[in-house]
């Protein structure tokens, strides 16, 4: 039987909240709810699941209650918090959106600058088509970034540095060495704005999105910075296994990650893969001078990933803190294969092995060590249980995943003593 496609529907409250119309019962729907450009949260309705008004209702509450409860707690409107909830669930729409109206129009942006310090990056490679569409929607935001900087890692023809002409004002340079850490490396190193921006050649920006960085810095003075990863289709089975299990979507409300957070995780090894993507992170420029550039072991094009999770470990480690906000979103095109997200789930998982090794080295007190060869072996002994016989949709991967931990136990002997970074690059 063919996978049902999950329709995405981005339904604004400030617009309407009446339950939406949706369509035949065989596929599923995942709501994005929104107040103008705020993004609140998100519902799943399941192929075959139907809903009652009421039930939407219910559902509509739940998902949004805790962004909304942030906000009002921000200003002091607890009370108008809570009788917004009960407005909505008693089908009181007008009631409803009258009370957000209150508590969210202080949120949204009006009159800011047309340009912020910001210098986004995009490193890419051979993905010509992709990055095209990426550019495009950088150039359709509302505010600009002071550059925007393609870095294309060794690539196998002039396809990108042709796309790049094509978008004025875009700057192009190339990194010959293979590997997503020195690409980001170089793309740091030719910026000039005092706050980076990444993202990836298979995203789209939502327009306020380098606005809502540069806001997040100015406001909190964090080192860094990760932001909300919504999807941008779910058509395949593949698609959907990402978004439900190993999704870049960190919720809708604004997160503080710090030295108390650091050391209160200590003893479990810091789960610092939480905190964000790297399709949507940014960091203060001046930071890599005091903690050190991207270890050049990591990554796409070496161990695979978590280049950018065992930076964030650098930042906590040495006292600075992360901040994970809600409100610069990007888009992100989820791998649309069975076999490309096999491909991905190994590097995912050998990349996550090789940094939390390394994260080991530097910090001997964190319990990586206890995490990878207990907690790990017995979350997939279970996952492999539950999964028998047939080991269908999250379980078809399990075997690629298992695979990527050796495979990353293998990488982190072969190269634990190659240095951490290239030598123009911070120590």
């Amino acid at each position: 039987m063919a996978f049902p496609p999950y329709h995405i529907h981005h339904l604004y409250l400030n617009q309407q909240q009446a339950m939406p119309s949706l369509s035949p019962a065989e596929e599923g729907h995942y709501l994005v709810f929104w107040w103008e450009e705020l993004p609140l949260g998100h519902v799943f309705i399941e192929p075959g699941q139907k809903i009652s008004e009421k039930e939407y209702y219910k559902k509509l509450a739940a998902a949004i209650a805790p962004a909304v409860e942030q906000y009002a707690k921000k200003r002091g409107m607890e009370a108008a918090a809570k009788r917004w909830s009960l407005a909505l669930q008693k089908g009181d729409v007008a009631g409803s959106t009258a009370l957000l109206s209150v508590i969210l129009n202080p949120e949204l942006l009006q009159g800011q600058p047309a340009e912020v310090p910001v210098s986004v990056i995009i490193c890419t490679r051979n993905r010509a088509s992709s990055l095209n569409h990426c550019l495009e929607s950088l150039h359709r935001m509302a505010y600009r970034p002071q550059e925007i900087i393609v870095v294309d890692n060794a690539p196998a023809d002039a396809s990108t540095e042709n796309i790049v002409k094509k978008h004025q004002g875009v700057i192009y340079c190339m990194e010959p060495t293979p590997g997503l850490s020195f690409a980001r490396n170089t793309g740091i190193k030719k910026a000039k704005a005092p706050f980076i921006a990444f993202t990836d050649d298979d995203v789209s920006v939502h327009p306020h999105w380098v606005y809502r960085v540069w806001q997040g810095f100015e406001q909190t003075g964090a080192a860094a910075f990760t932001g909300l990863v919504i999807a941008n289709e779910l058509d395949t089975e593949a698609q959907l296994i990402f978004e439900k299990h190993w999704s870049f979507n960190r919720g809708y409300v604004d997160k503080l990650y710090n030295e108390q957070y650091f050391n209160d995780t200590l003893a479990i090894g810091p789960p610092v893969w939480e905190i964000g993507a790297g399709a949507n992170a940014a960091f203060q420029k001046a930071i890599f001078e005091k903690i050190g550039y991207f270890d050049e072991r990591l990554g796409a094009g070496a161990s695979g990933c978590s280049e950018d999770s065992e930076l964030w470990y650098r930042i906590l480690a040495k006292g600075y803190s992360i901040c994970y906000t809600p409100r610069a979103v990007v888009y992100h095109g989820h791998r649309n294969s069975l076999e490309a997200l096999h491909r991905q789930l190994f590097s995912y998982m050998k990349g996550f092995t090789a940094a939390a090794l390394i994260q080991q080295e530097q910090y001997p007190q964190a319990r990586y060590k206890k995490h990878l060869f207990r907690a790990l072996p017995k979350y997939y002994f279970f996952l492999i249980l539950r999964g028998f016989p047939n080991y269908r949709f999250r379980h078809k991967t399990l075997w690629s995943e298992i695979r990527g931990v050796c495979s990353g136990l293998l990488f982190y002997l072969k190269n634990r003593r190659k240095p951490s970074f290239s030598k123009n690059t911070a120590q």
